[in-house]
């Protein structure tokens, strides 16, 4: 596997697996109690951030198996719009990844808007609400970064397997 294709899967798969862990220990309170962490604290927000970059990560070594390279300005939305025109407008791919892939683009956004409201008025704002607010879509979240990420890894292993042997057949 190229290695810039194993850093982003790697990647992703290390966000995947934060986001599990941020997720339990906000549902688990022997966890918070292990790691001295206050039994009403939650990081629901993180979840969500931490599966929206692991399907970001999935998709970024998906197009390098196309040597299709993503950068900034604006990378987040240049990823989206070519996995978009070079696996589902091509009928590579179903499109209810894209579908996930857009869906935890806006529930970002969402919390970017919600950090941008509240940052003026945090003197007053009560932090305890929204963490706990955001438990079932951070659950969603998750659940579809899972999705994503499977599918995308068994793609790039088709991928993987062609390259193989149509270097094989070179020789």
């Amino acid at each position: 596997m190229d290695s810039q294709i194993k850093t982003f899967t790697d990647r992703a798969s290390n966000e995947l697996v934060l986001s599990e862990k941020v997720k339990l220990i906000s549902d688990d309170n022997e966890v918070k109690e292990f790691l001295k962490i206050e039994s009403k604290m939650t990081f629901y927000s993180s979840v969500i951030s931490h599966s929206y970059y692991a399907i970001f990560y999935a998709a970024k070594a998906l197009l390098l198996t196309k040597d299709i390279k993503t950068d900034s300005p604006n990378v987040h939305k240049k990823t989206l719009n070519e996995f978009k025109k070079n696996f589902v407008d091509t009928g590579e791919l179903d499109i209810s990844l894209l579908n996930i892939y857009k869906k935890m683009i806006v529930r970002a956004d969402e919390l970017l808007e919600i950090f941008k409201s509240e940052k003026g008025k945090r003197g007053n704002f009560t932090y305890k609400t929204l963490p706990q607010a955001n438990k079932d879509p951070a659950e969603d979240s998750l659940k579809n970064a899972k999705k994503f990420v499977s599918n995308i890894n068994k793609v790039i292993e088709n991928e993987e397997i062609k390259k193989s042997k149509n270097n094989a057949k070179k020789l």
